[in-house]
Protein backbone atom coordinates (compact mmCIF):
# COMPACT_ATOMS: atom_id res chain seq x y z
CA UNK A 1 0.00 0.00 0.00
CA UNK A 2 2.89 2.34 0.77
CA UNK A 3 4.74 1.67 -2.68
CA UNK A 4 1.29 2.70 -3.89
CA UNK A 5 0.89 5.71 -2.41
CA UNK A 6 4.50 6.72 -3.12
CA UNK A 7 3.46 5.97 -7.09
CA UNK A 8 0.33 8.19 -6.50
CA UNK A 9 2.16 11.05 -5.17
CA UNK A 10 5.08 10.67 -7.42
CA UNK A 11 2.61 10.62 -10.72
CA UNK A 12 0.78 13.80 -9.27
CA UNK A 13 4.01 15.82 -9.63
CA UNK A 14 4.58 14.11 -13.06
CA UNK A 15 1.26 15.04 -14.18
CA UNK A 16 1.85 18.93 -12.62
CA UNK A 17 5.31 19.27 -14.54
CA UNK A 18 4.22 18.03 -17.78
CA UNK A 19 0.74 20.17 -18.00
CA UNK A 20 3.07 23.41 -16.66
CA UNK A 21 5.21 22.39 -19.50
CA UNK A 22 2.25 22.54 -21.84
CA UNK A 23 0.41 25.62 -20.96
CA UNK A 24 3.27 27.90 -19.88
CA UNK A 25 3.78 29.64 -23.05
CA UNK A 26 0.18 29.80 -23.67
CA UNK A 27 -1.14 33.56 -22.47
CA UNK A 28 1.33 35.08 -24.59
CA UNK A 29 1.09 32.42 -27.45
CA UNK A 30 -0.98 34.73 -30.15
CA UNK A 31 0.78 38.07 -29.71
CA UNK A 32 3.85 36.49 -29.81
CA UNK A 33 2.88 34.35 -33.27
CA UNK A 34 1.37 37.60 -34.46
CA UNK A 35 5.28 39.45 -34.17
CA UNK A 36 6.55 37.16 -35.98
CA UNK A 37 4.28 38.69 -38.93
CA UNK A 38 1.42 35.88 -38.96
CA UNK A 39 -1.97 36.72 -40.16
CA UNK A 40 -5.24 36.25 -38.20
CA UNK A 41 -6.11 32.94 -39.92
CA UNK A 42 -2.08 31.74 -39.76
CA UNK A 43 -2.26 32.53 -36.01
CA UNK A 44 -5.69 30.27 -36.32
CA UNK A 45 -4.38 27.47 -38.22
CA UNK A 46 -0.87 26.93 -35.50
CA UNK A 47 -3.33 27.17 -32.69
CA UNK A 48 -5.67 24.76 -34.31
CA UNK A 49 -3.20 22.47 -35.07
CA UNK A 50 -2.68 21.48 -31.23
CA UNK A 51 -6.46 19.67 -31.78
CA UNK A 52 -5.89 18.52 -35.39
CA UNK A 53 -3.09 16.15 -34.13
CA UNK A 54 -5.14 15.22 -31.34
CA UNK A 55 -7.92 14.33 -32.95
CA UNK A 56 -5.79 12.01 -35.39
CA UNK A 57 -3.23 10.58 -33.23
CA UNK A 58 -5.67 9.81 -29.83
CA UNK A 59 -8.02 6.70 -30.93
CA UNK A 60 -4.49 4.81 -32.78
CA UNK A 61 -2.66 5.25 -29.84
CA UNK A 62 -5.06 4.65 -27.52
CA UNK A 63 -5.58 1.31 -29.29
CA UNK A 64 -2.36 0.05 -29.82
CA UNK A 65 -1.24 0.92 -26.06
CA UNK A 66 -4.55 -1.45 -24.78
CA UNK A 67 -2.89 -3.89 -27.44
CA UNK A 68 0.86 -4.30 -25.86
CA UNK A 69 -0.71 -3.25 -22.42
CA UNK A 70 1.29 -0.28 -21.24
CA UNK A 71 1.09 2.45 -20.56
CA UNK A 72 4.24 4.01 -18.67
CA UNK A 73 6.49 4.77 -21.97
CA UNK A 74 3.05 6.61 -23.64
CA UNK A 75 3.66 8.62 -20.55
CA UNK A 76 7.42 9.13 -21.09
CA UNK A 77 6.96 9.77 -24.93
CA UNK A 78 4.21 12.04 -24.33
CA UNK A 79 6.16 14.64 -21.76
CA UNK A 80 9.81 13.89 -24.00
CA UNK A 81 7.39 15.21 -27.23
CA UNK A 82 6.14 18.36 -24.95
CA UNK A 83 9.91 19.36 -24.31
CA UNK A 84 11.05 18.90 -28.16
CA UNK A 85 7.98 21.24 -29.09
CA UNK A 86 8.60 23.91 -26.74
CA UNK A 87 12.16 23.83 -27.55
CA UNK A 88 11.64 23.76 -31.40
CA UNK A 89 9.04 27.03 -31.03
CA UNK A 90 12.27 28.40 -29.05
CA UNK A 91 14.47 28.52 -31.55
CA UNK A 92 11.67 28.96 -34.53
CA UNK A 93 12.02 32.10 -36.23
CA UNK A 94 8.40 31.67 -38.45
CA UNK A 95 5.32 31.09 -38.10
CA UNK A 96 5.27 27.90 -40.98
CA UNK A 97 8.11 26.59 -38.28
CA UNK A 98 6.07 27.29 -34.95
CA UNK A 99 3.21 25.51 -36.84
CA UNK A 100 5.32 21.76 -36.96
CA UNK A 101 5.93 22.49 -33.40
CA UNK A 102 2.88 23.19 -31.80
CA UNK A 103 1.53 20.00 -34.19
CA UNK A 104 3.82 18.40 -32.32
CA UNK A 105 2.15 19.60 -28.81
CA UNK A 106 -1.06 17.65 -29.71
CA UNK A 107 0.83 14.79 -30.53
CA UNK A 108 1.79 15.25 -26.89
CA UNK A 109 -1.65 15.88 -25.49
CA UNK A 110 -3.07 12.71 -27.59
CA UNK A 111 -1.19 10.95 -24.77
CA UNK A 112 -3.50 12.01 -22.00
CA UNK A 113 -5.53 9.13 -22.31
CA UNK A 114 -2.39 7.27 -21.27
CA UNK A 115 -1.57 8.99 -18.34
CA UNK A 116 -5.44 8.78 -16.94
CA UNK A 117 -5.30 4.93 -17.60
CA UNK A 118 -2.59 4.19 -15.56
CA UNK A 119 -2.93 6.85 -12.51
CA UNK A 120 -6.29 4.91 -12.15
CA UNK A 121 -4.98 1.59 -12.19
CA UNK A 122 -2.98 2.55 -8.83
CA UNK A 123 -6.75 2.87 -7.26
CA UNK A 124 -9.36 0.26 -6.70
CA UNK A 125 -11.67 -0.01 -9.04
CA UNK A 126 -14.22 1.53 -7.59
CA UNK A 127 -12.44 4.25 -6.79
CA UNK A 128 -12.00 5.46 -9.97
CA UNK A 129 -13.93 8.68 -10.14
CA UNK A 130 -11.25 9.61 -7.00
CA UNK A 131 -8.40 8.86 -8.97
CA UNK A 132 -9.77 11.12 -11.78
CA UNK A 133 -10.57 13.57 -9.63
CA UNK A 134 -7.18 13.80 -8.27
CA UNK A 135 -5.34 13.69 -11.64
CA UNK A 136 -7.59 16.33 -13.19
CA UNK A 137 -6.62 18.89 -10.06
CA UNK A 138 -3.19 18.21 -10.63
CA UNK A 139 -3.79 18.89 -14.37
CA UNK A 140 -4.98 22.54 -13.76
CA UNK A 141 -2.46 23.24 -10.70
CA UNK A 142 0.21 22.77 -13.43
CA UNK A 143 -1.68 24.97 -16.12
CA UNK A 144 -2.74 27.66 -13.45
CA UNK A 145 1.16 27.93 -12.20
CA UNK A 146 2.26 27.43 -15.78
CA UNK A 147 0.68 30.47 -16.92
CA UNK A 148 0.57 32.78 -13.86
CA UNK A 149 4.57 32.08 -14.24
CA UNK A 150 4.73 32.03 -18.03
CA UNK A 151 3.26 35.57 -17.80
CA UNK A 152 5.79 37.13 -15.37
CA UNK A 153 8.77 35.76 -17.17
CA UNK A 154 7.44 36.84 -20.42
CA UNK A 155 6.93 40.41 -18.71
CA UNK A 156 10.70 39.89 -17.52
CA UNK A 157 12.27 38.79 -20.15
CA UNK A 158 10.30 38.56 -23.15
CA UNK A 159 7.64 36.95 -25.37
CA UNK A 160 10.30 33.96 -26.15
CA UNK A 161 11.08 33.10 -22.69
CA UNK A 162 8.38 30.76 -21.63
CA UNK A 163 9.03 28.47 -23.87
CA UNK A 164 12.48 27.60 -22.35
CA UNK A 165 10.21 27.92 -18.68
CA UNK A 166 8.21 25.13 -20.02
CA UNK A 167 10.92 23.28 -21.71
CA UNK A 168 12.77 23.28 -18.48
CA UNK A 169 9.50 21.99 -16.58
CA UNK A 170 9.18 19.08 -18.90
CA UNK A 171 12.33 17.63 -18.54
CA UNK A 172 12.05 17.97 -14.77
CA UNK A 173 8.17 15.83 -15.52
CA UNK A 174 10.29 13.43 -17.94
CA UNK A 175 12.95 12.95 -15.34
CA UNK A 176 10.17 11.98 -12.57
CA UNK A 177 7.95 9.86 -15.09
CA UNK A 178 10.86 7.68 -15.72
CA UNK A 179 10.60 6.69 -11.82
CA UNK A 180 6.88 5.97 -12.11
CA UNK A 181 5.65 2.09 -11.69
CA UNK A 182 4.09 0.36 -14.63
CA UNK A 183 0.76 -1.55 -13.47
CA UNK A 184 1.38 -5.18 -14.70
CA UNK A 185 -2.32 -5.95 -13.34
CA UNK A 186 -3.87 -3.60 -16.11
CA UNK A 187 -5.73 -5.61 -18.60
CA UNK A 188 -7.73 -3.63 -20.85
CA UNK A 189 -9.50 -5.20 -23.95
CA UNK A 190 -8.03 -3.70 -27.17
CA UNK A 191 -10.63 -1.62 -28.94
CA UNK A 192 -11.77 -2.83 -31.95
CA UNK A 193 -12.74 -0.96 -35.04
CA UNK A 194 -15.96 -2.32 -35.21
CA UNK A 195 -16.73 -1.55 -31.54
CA UNK A 196 -15.48 2.26 -32.19
CA UNK A 197 -18.39 2.07 -35.27
CA UNK A 198 -21.17 0.23 -32.98
CA UNK A 199 -20.68 2.80 -30.51
CA UNK A 200 -19.96 5.75 -32.36
CA UNK A 201 -23.41 4.85 -34.19
CA UNK A 202 -25.51 6.04 -30.42
CA UNK A 203 -27.09 9.19 -31.47
CA UNK A 204 -26.59 10.41 -27.57
CA UNK A 205 -22.83 9.85 -27.57
CA UNK A 206 -23.14 11.91 -30.67
CA UNK A 207 -25.28 14.88 -30.03
CA UNK A 208 -22.87 14.89 -26.75
CA UNK A 209 -19.38 14.57 -28.23
CA UNK A 210 -20.99 17.62 -31.00
CA UNK A 211 -21.95 19.69 -28.25
CA UNK A 212 -18.46 19.25 -27.43
CA UNK A 213 -17.20 20.41 -30.32
CA UNK A 214 -18.62 23.66 -29.88
CA UNK A 215 -17.48 24.33 -26.75
CA UNK A 216 -13.83 23.26 -27.59
CA UNK A 217 -14.16 25.67 -30.75
CA UNK A 218 -15.41 28.48 -28.22
CA UNK A 219 -12.57 27.92 -25.65
CA UNK A 220 -9.50 26.99 -28.08
CA UNK A 221 -10.63 30.55 -30.26
CA UNK A 222 -11.37 32.91 -27.03
CA UNK A 223 -8.87 32.04 -23.43
CA UNK A 224 -6.41 29.51 -25.68
CA UNK A 225 -6.66 32.09 -28.97
CA UNK A 226 -7.82 35.10 -29.65
CA UNK A 227 -8.40 36.82 -26.38
CA UNK A 228 -4.50 37.75 -25.79
CA UNK A 229 -4.93 39.41 -28.58
CA UNK A 230 -7.68 40.91 -27.88
CA UNK A 231 -5.96 42.12 -24.44
CA UNK A 232 -3.13 43.60 -25.80
CA UNK A 233 -4.46 45.69 -27.90
CA UNK A 234 -5.82 47.44 -25.05
CA UNK A 235 -2.61 47.83 -23.65
CA UNK A 236 -1.95 44.48 -21.81
CA UNK A 237 1.36 43.58 -20.29
CA UNK A 238 3.18 40.29 -20.66
CA UNK A 239 2.33 39.86 -17.48
CA UNK A 240 -1.67 40.95 -17.81
CA UNK A 241 -2.04 38.35 -19.91
CA UNK A 242 -0.55 35.32 -17.53
CA UNK A 243 -2.96 37.06 -14.81
CA UNK A 244 -6.13 37.14 -17.55
CA UNK A 245 -5.37 33.71 -18.62
CA UNK A 246 -4.82 31.92 -14.86
CA UNK A 247 -7.88 34.06 -13.49
CA UNK A 248 -9.88 32.20 -16.63
CA UNK A 249 -9.13 29.28 -15.58
CA UNK A 250 -9.12 29.19 -11.60
CA UNK A 251 -13.34 30.31 -11.98
CA UNK A 252 -13.41 26.71 -14.30
CA UNK A 253 -12.21 24.73 -11.38
CA UNK A 254 -14.98 25.84 -9.01
CA UNK A 255 -17.54 25.41 -11.50
CA UNK A 256 -16.31 22.39 -12.50
CA UNK A 257 -16.92 20.96 -9.01
CA UNK A 258 -20.22 22.74 -8.77
CA UNK A 259 -21.61 21.60 -12.01
CA UNK A 260 -21.65 17.68 -10.82
CA UNK A 261 -22.60 17.91 -7.16
CA UNK A 262 -24.71 20.95 -7.38
CA UNK A 263 -25.76 22.05 -10.74
CA UNK A 264 -27.21 19.03 -11.93
CA UNK A 265 -28.80 17.87 -9.62
CA UNK A 266 -30.94 21.14 -8.99
CA UNK A 267 -31.09 22.34 -12.48
CA UNK A 268 -30.72 18.77 -14.33
CA UNK A 269 -27.81 18.22 -16.77
CA UNK A 270 -29.46 19.70 -19.56
CA UNK A 271 -30.39 22.53 -17.93
CA UNK A 272 -26.96 23.31 -16.53
CA UNK A 273 -25.31 23.02 -20.10
CA UNK A 274 -27.87 25.13 -21.48
CA UNK A 275 -27.24 27.72 -19.39
CA UNK A 276 -23.57 27.41 -19.67
CA UNK A 277 -23.55 27.91 -23.28
CA UNK A 278 -25.94 30.35 -22.68
CA UNK A 279 -23.45 32.68 -20.77
CA UNK A 280 -20.42 31.22 -22.77
CA UNK A 281 -22.04 33.04 -25.62
CA UNK A 282 -22.35 36.28 -23.85
CA UNK A 283 -18.75 36.45 -22.58
CA UNK A 284 -17.87 36.30 -26.39
CA UNK A 285 -20.52 38.60 -27.53
CA UNK A 286 -19.75 41.43 -24.78
CA UNK A 287 -15.75 41.24 -25.72
CA UNK A 288 -15.97 43.55 -28.83
CA UNK A 289 -17.93 45.81 -26.46
CA UNK A 290 -14.84 46.13 -23.31
CA UNK A 291 -12.72 49.18 -23.62
CA UNK A 292 -11.04 48.67 -20.03
CA UNK A 293 -8.85 45.75 -19.83
CA UNK A 294 -9.79 44.89 -16.29
CA UNK A 295 -13.57 44.74 -17.83
CA UNK A 296 -12.38 41.84 -19.45
CA UNK A 297 -10.65 40.14 -16.83
CA UNK A 298 -14.14 39.61 -15.43
CA UNK A 299 -16.00 38.60 -18.66
CA UNK A 300 -13.37 36.40 -18.87
CA UNK A 301 -14.30 35.20 -15.69
CA UNK A 302 -17.66 34.56 -16.45
CA UNK A 303 -16.09 32.46 -19.83
CA UNK A 304 -14.13 30.30 -17.66
CA UNK A 305 -16.76 29.62 -15.25
CA UNK A 306 -19.07 28.59 -18.03
CA UNK A 307 -16.67 26.39 -18.97
CA UNK A 308 -16.41 24.61 -16.27
CA UNK A 309 -19.91 24.29 -16.32
CA UNK A 310 -20.24 22.35 -19.53
CA UNK A 311 -17.78 20.11 -20.07
CA UNK A 312 -17.63 18.03 -16.94
CA UNK A 313 -21.43 17.35 -17.81
CA UNK A 314 -20.67 16.16 -21.15
CA UNK A 315 -17.72 14.28 -20.13
CA UNK A 316 -20.27 12.68 -17.85
CA UNK A 317 -23.24 11.98 -20.32
CA UNK A 318 -20.77 10.68 -22.82
CA UNK A 319 -20.58 7.63 -20.62
CA UNK A 320 -23.98 7.51 -18.65
CA UNK A 321 -25.87 5.57 -20.83
CA UNK A 322 -23.07 3.20 -22.30
CA UNK A 323 -22.68 -0.43 -20.92
CA UNK A 324 -19.61 -0.63 -18.75
CA UNK A 325 -18.38 -2.83 -21.03
CA UNK A 326 -18.06 -0.39 -23.86
CA UNK A 327 -17.18 2.88 -21.71
CA UNK A 328 -13.67 3.12 -22.93
CA UNK A 329 -14.64 2.99 -26.53
CA UNK A 330 -16.99 5.63 -26.06
CA UNK A 331 -14.74 7.68 -23.64
CA UNK A 332 -11.87 7.38 -26.48
CA UNK A 333 -14.47 8.59 -29.15
CA UNK A 334 -16.17 11.67 -27.66
CA UNK A 335 -11.73 12.71 -26.41
CA UNK A 336 -11.15 12.07 -29.76
CA UNK A 337 -13.70 14.11 -31.64
CA UNK A 338 -13.82 16.96 -29.42
CA UNK A 339 -10.12 17.68 -31.03
CA UNK A 340 -12.45 18.72 -34.07
CA UNK A 341 -13.77 21.76 -32.35
CA UNK A 342 -10.16 22.35 -31.14
CA UNK A 343 -8.92 22.76 -34.76
CA UNK A 344 -11.87 24.27 -36.52
CA UNK A 345 -12.62 27.21 -33.80
CA UNK A 346 -9.22 29.07 -34.12
CA UNK A 347 -9.29 28.74 -37.96
CA UNK A 348 -12.94 29.81 -38.28
CA UNK A 349 -12.67 33.38 -35.86
CA UNK A 350 -9.07 33.64 -37.35
CA UNK A 351 -10.48 33.65 -41.25
CA UNK A 352 -13.32 35.77 -39.76
CA UNK A 353 -11.27 38.31 -38.52
CA UNK A 354 -8.58 38.64 -41.40
CA UNK A 355 -12.10 39.72 -43.83
CA UNK A 356 -14.32 41.50 -41.01
CA UNK A 357 -12.13 41.97 -38.57
CA UNK A 358 -11.45 40.77 -34.87
CA UNK A 359 -14.70 42.21 -33.22
CA UNK A 360 -16.92 40.51 -35.78
CA UNK A 361 -14.68 36.69 -34.99
CA UNK A 362 -15.71 37.19 -31.52
CA UNK A 363 -19.41 37.76 -32.38
CA UNK A 364 -19.76 35.02 -34.71
CA UNK A 365 -17.99 32.65 -32.03
CA UNK A 366 -20.70 33.75 -29.38
CA UNK A 367 -23.45 32.61 -31.94
CA UNK A 368 -21.82 29.10 -31.79
CA UNK A 369 -21.90 29.24 -28.19
CA UNK A 370 -26.45 30.03 -28.69
CA UNK A 371 -26.09 27.20 -31.20
CA UNK A 372 -24.81 25.02 -28.65
CA UNK A 373 -27.22 26.09 -25.97
CA UNK A 374 -30.27 25.17 -28.49
CA UNK A 375 -29.34 21.93 -29.40
CA UNK A 376 -28.67 21.09 -26.04
CA UNK A 377 -32.27 20.99 -25.83
CA UNK A 378 -32.95 18.27 -28.08
CA UNK A 379 -30.38 15.99 -26.20
CA UNK A 380 -32.34 12.55 -25.46
CA UNK A 381 -31.04 9.39 -23.58
CA UNK A 382 -30.30 6.40 -25.92
CA UNK A 383 -28.66 3.10 -24.11
CA UNK A 384 -25.97 1.73 -25.99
Amino acid sequence: MSEQKKNIKLFVFVTAFYWFSMYAYIPTFSPYIESLGASHKMIGLILGSYGFTQMLIRIPLGIYSDRINKKKIFVNLGILLSVISTIGMWFAETPALILVFRSLAGASAATWVSFTVLFSSYFKDDDTAHAIGIINASNKSGQVVGMLLGGIVAQSLSQQYPFLLAAAAGIIGFALSLKVDENKKIDHKAITLKEIIKVAKNRSLLTVSFLAILMMMISHSTTFGFIPVAAKNLGATSFHLGLLTTITTIPGILSSYLSGSYFSKKLGEKNTVTIGFSLLAVSCILVPFVEDLYLLFFVQMLNGFSQGMIFPVLMGLSIKNVRANKRGTAMGFFQAIYGLGMFMGPIFVGTISDFAGLKMGFWMIGLVGILGAILTRFYQAEKV
